[in-house]
């Protein structure tokens, strides 16, 4: 049966979970394994997770459901306002570059190769 989920332990034979209902289920290692970043944010973030759960006698397994796949492109979230202020950012960062000199990245290693060389000299003589 399909319900959600709160992540309240995470250890090394897996994690355990609080089900909407207030009883508990375990996630398997291998679960925990396959699924690592999600099951550690929902923990971080006290998010709840989609699960598929299996009762057996007396304790229940938990497993994250598979969302269906959209096929070809991944599905992606795209903030239009974010993206806007995102571009006016690098396009105004262009202008801190003089364009007849090297990238910044570029001095910078070009300073730290002469500051190796220095220290290099140093202990040689």
């Amino acid at each position: 049966m399909r319900v959600t989920g709160l992540v309240i332990s995470v250890h090394q034979l897996g994690a355990t979970v609080r089900l909407e209902d207030g009883s508990l289920a375990a996630l398997p290692e291998s679960e925990l394994n396959a699924n690592r970043p999600a099951i550690l944010r929902s923990f971080r973030r006290r998010e709840p997770l989609s699960l598929e759960v299996e009762r057996h006698a007396r304790h229940a397994v938990a497993y994250l459901t598979r969302e269906p796949r959209v096929e070809g492109k991944a599905a992606t979230r795209l903030d239009s306002a974010f993206e806007q202020q995102m571009a006016a950012y690098l396009k105004s960062t262009e202008e801190w570059a003089p364009p007849d000199r090297p990238e910044p990245a570029e001095r910078h290693f070009i300073r730290k190769k002469r500051r190796a060389a220095f220290f290099e000299a140093r202990s040689k003589a």
